[in-house]
This record gives C-alpha cells, structure tokens and sequence, in this order.
C-alpha cells in the first residue's frame, strides 16, 4: 500500500512538473517577437533592480525586456532585427545636458580654429578664406583661446592680440571670430568699420571693447560687447530671404545631429534658443525629420518671456522627440575671456573681478514669470560670485512660493564652475542641479591657478565630489561647440581629471565610472523631468542605446578615450553605426 501511494504521489508530482514546465514553454513562445533584440554583449543598464545584462528587445521605440540571453530568445522571430554586440558595452542613450545645438551646426560650417597652435595659425585661415570670400562676405570662425597658444601673441593687450596682422589679411570682408568659450569675439578692422566701431565707443553695460595704450580697439570684444559686432552681421544676415534663412537653419540642425549621434548621443539639451529656432524645430519633428531628441531652453528678453513662455511650452512634442521647458539667462561670462563674476579681483589682473551680464533684476523677473508658467530656471553661472547671487535669487523665489503636493522645480546653475565653499551646501539644500561640464575642468585647468589661485581653485573649482555630498544631482555636457561634444572625452575628464602633462587636477573631486555614466544618463534626465522615460535601461522606457567599442566601466583608465561609438539607438532606430556587421 505504502509502495502504491509514493507511486501515485511520484506520478502525480511529475505530471504536475511537467504541466508547469509546459506552461512555462507556451509563456516562452507565447510573447510577442520585437522589432529589434540586442545580445551577444554587456549591457550596463543604471537600473538598480538589474544592473547588469546580456541582451534586450525592442518593440516600436520602447524596450519591453531586459534580461540574459536565454530570457530574450523569445522574442527573436522571424522578422526581428538582431544586433550581435561581439562583447560591445551598451549603456543606456548619452545625454549632453548643455549645448548650443544649432552652435554645433554653425561651427561645422566655419572656421574651426581650436586647431590653431598659435595667433599665426588664425591669421592664416583667415587670409586662406578671404582668398575665396567674396568683397564684402563675412568670415567666421569659433574655437580659439589664447591660453591655449604657444608662443603667445605679441603684441597683445591682456593677453589678447591686436587686429592688424588680421585686417592686412583680409581688408575687404568682415571677420568676426568667436572665443572658444563664446564669451568673446576678435573683429578685424572691416568688422569694426562695419559695426561703427570707433576709438570714442563706449563699453557697453556687462562688456568690454579691449583698446591699447592709445585708445584704439585692438579687435576684442569681451561678453556684452560682442552685440556690437553681433548686430552689425545679424542685419548682414537679415537680408536673406525666408527661404534661405529656413534653408541654412535646417542646413545646422541636420550637421548638429548628425555630429550628436556620431558621437552617441541620443539626447542634447540645448542652452538657449530663439522662438523662431523652436518654432522651426517643430517644424522639422513634424516632417520626422529630427533624428536626435533635443531638450531646449527658451531664451529671450523677460518683457517677451511674460507673452511668450504660454505659447512655445512643449513637453515631448510628437514622438517624445521635442521639448521646451525651461528658460535661460546668463549672469556672467567666462573664465577664459575673465568675464566669470568673481567674489574677488582675479589673481593675474587685480582691475576686475568680471561682468554681470544679465542684470539681477532681469533673472529675478524671469524667475517669477518662471513660476507662474510652470517653467524651470537655468542659469549661466561661473564665477563665485555669479554663482552666490544666483541661489540668492533661488532661494528668495523658492521661501515666495513654496512647492505644493511634491511638485519639484528643479531649477539649475549651468556650468557652477567656481563656487565659494560657503554656498557649495547651498545646493544640496535647495535642491538645484548643478549642469557642469567635466571637460571643462580639463581644458581650463592650466589657467585656472593663474586666474584664481591655487587656494580659491582648490576650494571651488569644479568641485564634483563637494557638491554631490550635499545631496546636489551634476548633470553632464560639453557646452558645444565650446568644447567637442563628444561624451567620451567628458566621461575621461570626469573619472581621471588629467592633464595633456599628465598631472592630475585635484583629484580628489573625481567621480567613479558609475557616477560619471549616471551624469550623463539618468540624471541629465532628471535635469529635464525626463528620467520617467529615458535614462536608464528598464522596461518601458525609450529605447535609446548607446553602443560602445570598449567597456569603459572596468578598462584600464588610460584607454578610455580610444573608444567608439558603434551604434546611436533613438526610439528603437538605428540611426547611427560604425559596424554594420553583426546584424540579421
């Protein structure tokens, strides 16, 4: 009897294992096949739940499973794209948190003088170009920065050089050429007659026209009074008709994306545009012809923000492609061009300590309207000072209308480069981001100590750690074209803070792998009210991968800036690959 029980019981349980294992193959076979399945590599997803993964599938643009090899099979059918990454590392999209979008455009159509070693070098592009300009074209060009030259110029007034070796080259047509940091341009003498620009001009408010010993301008313009020479080649540019102005726009809208996605972007958030740029982006989404997502700032004056901020507010317009929200406004310069509002003189030029750019009272208006039309505040801050009247101002506006029902402002301090150690918790406390652009500590670094002070630069330069340990989320950028917009050269700068000398920039503000990955992922798209739907890797989200040649998370540091990007994933479409190979 006992023998006949355990052999029924035994019986019993293997029919009911064998229902089981049956119920889970149908499970198996019974999912839908995806449009495209990712396998055969390291997915490093940000997602704590899984960190880690060996392949994903993709349906339409949303990822509906992440998981081992064998848990992806299923979803491989007989019309699904399959991508063998070969041992690539996918990471979830980059975001580039600060740029100028339609800038990055720009800049691949002009001269690109960050190349030029020296004065010389500038001077030679220049007289190449106006060899081929027609009388009276404009030349233009972006990238360079005195600090970077060797030797430098000479003669030179602050360090900057005088403009005749530049209008010798080039008498008839205007060059306009913009600082590496944006915050400055150098004119030749066509320029300059051009804008009306005279011995007798005055600075304007927030700006500088650089003149010599005698008086004359020696072609720089500092922060406001780059509007000078602005507004003399804007009405040159008015002039086209609206079909060619529509023509060149879309032109730099489709070189910015097509340089984003090289280099793995799949997000940018642009620092600034013009309604008429918004009005156009949508234009582009509408015709699907927007291959990247880009996330911009409105930027204007506050008289026209109070009319228009109700009209042009956008949240993930057409396929989650486009978004406005936020405004911008600028209350310094730059360090470079030693514009950054500083608490003190500047060490290597006691006569100033920078410019207020935007007035305080213009970033206090644009505030408000800011609450009163549910839009987040970003603003350009560099110097410590700049930095201080900004969380003023924040804070002043936050105790005015404190957030109801958990609603969350996320206002922020683009670029927070030099901040004084009194107002680094200030941060954490008010809960602002800090968007700052690690590459920016690298490239600045041999003329911070100059600039500062080795005891103000170690104190506030860039201090990444500082402000994460008061609970402050750092979004990641580049600020281009002011730099690459390449993400791998921020990502390097973020985790080593090495120098071309190989010095290393205070390393103790170093960021781990995982918190320079999680800067430019899921907290640029905190930065934006966007981490519900990018990010991270998990199911649900967007499907937007970035496929990399190496695996930055665990290679010796040193190799890192030789990886690549092998594939651009926006919304499930490839839209950008280096290695066709692998697929089905």
């Amino acid at each position: 009897m006992h023998t006949f029980i355990r052999t029924v019981s035994g019986a019993a349980l293997l029919l009911a294992a064998t229902t089981i294992a049956d119920l889970r193959a149908q499970t198996r076979t019974a999912v839908r096949p995806a449009d495209l399945v990712l396998r055969g590599g390291k997915i490093v997803t940000v997602d704590e739940a899984r960190p880690v993964a060996e392949a994903m599938a993709i349906g339409g643009d949303t990822i509906v499973a992440v998981g081992s090899e064998s848990e992806i099979q299923p979803y491989v059918g007989p019309a699904t794209r399959v991508i063998d990454l070969k041992g690539a590392l996918a990471v979830p999209g980059l975001i580039d948190a600060h740029v100028h979008f339609t800038g990055v455009g720009q800049a691949a159509r002009n001269l690109k003088l960050a190349t030029a070693k020296n004065w010389d070098d500038i001077v030679r592009m220049v007289g190449d170009a106006a060899k081929k300009a027609k009388p009276g074209d404009w030349i233009l060009g972006r990238g360079w920065h005195q600090e970077k030259w060797t030797p430098g110029p000479s003669p030179n007034v602050e360090g900057f050089p005088l403009h005749d070796a530049l209008s010798h080259v080039s008498p008839n047509n205007p060059v306009w050429l913009t600082h590496a940091s944006g915050h400055a341009g150098f004119a030749n003498a066509k320029a300059m007659e051009v804008a009306g620009v005279k011995k007798t001009t005055p600075d304007p408010k927030g700006g500088q026209i650089l003149k010599d010993r005698n008086g004359d301008p020696t072609g720089l313009f500092n922060e406001r009074a780059q509007s000078i020479v602005g507004d003399a080649l804007a009405r040159d540019r008015a002039k086209r008709t609206r079909a060619q102005i529509e023509a060149d726009l879309r032109t730099e809208i489709q070189l910015a994306s097509e340089e984003s996605l090289s280099k793995g972007l799949t997000t940018v958030s642009d620092a600034g545009s013009p309604p008429a740029t918004i009005e156009f982006m949508k234009k582009v989404v509408d015709e699907k012809k927007l291959p990247v997502r880009v996330w911009m700032m409105l930027r204007e004056t506050p008289d026209k923000l109070a009319v228009d901020m109700p009209k042009y507010r956008v949240v993930n317009y057409g396929d989650k492609r486009f978004t406005v929200r936020a405004i911008k406004r600028a209350v310094d310069g730059a360090l470079g061009s030693r514009g950054a509002w500083m608490l003190e003189p500047y060490t290597d030029l006691q006569t100033t300590s920078g410019f207020n750019t935007d007035s305080l009272e213009d970033v206090r208006r644009s505030a408000e309207l800011a609450v009163i039309n549910d839009y987040q505040v970003c603003v350009h801050a560099i110097g410590d000072r700049g930095n201080r009247e900004v969380l003023d101002i924040f804070e002043e506006t936050f105790k005015r209308h404190p957030e109801k029902d958990g609603k969350q402002r996320r206002w922020r301090i683009e670029h927070a480069q030099h901040i004084n150690t009194a107002d680094i918790p200030r941060f954490g406390q008010l809960g602002v981001i800090a968007s700052m652009q690690a590459v920016h500590a690298t490239s600045d670094a041999p003329f911070v100590l100059a600039r500062l002070g080795p005891k103000r630069a170690e104190e506030g330069a860039y201090v990444w750690q500082k402000l994460m340990k008061t609970g402050a989320t750092i979004a990641n950028g580049t600020d281009a074209p002011v730099e690459d917009i390449n993400p791998i050269a921020s990502f390097y700068a973020s985790v080593s803070r090495k120098l071309k000398d190989g010095s290393i920039f205070y390393p103790d503000q170093r960021m781990s792998r995982m918190e320079a990955l999680r800067s430019y992922t899921i907290n640029a798209a905190y930065a934006g009210f966007d981490e519900n739907i990018k990010g991270s890797l998990e199911v649900g989200k967007l499907a937007d991968i970035t496929v990399l040649s190496k695996d930055i998370m665990t290679l010796p540091e040193d190799q890192i800036p030789s990886t690549e990007v092998l594939y651009t994933i926006v919304g499930g479409k490839v839209e950008f690959t280096r290695r066709p190979e692998g697929t089905r």
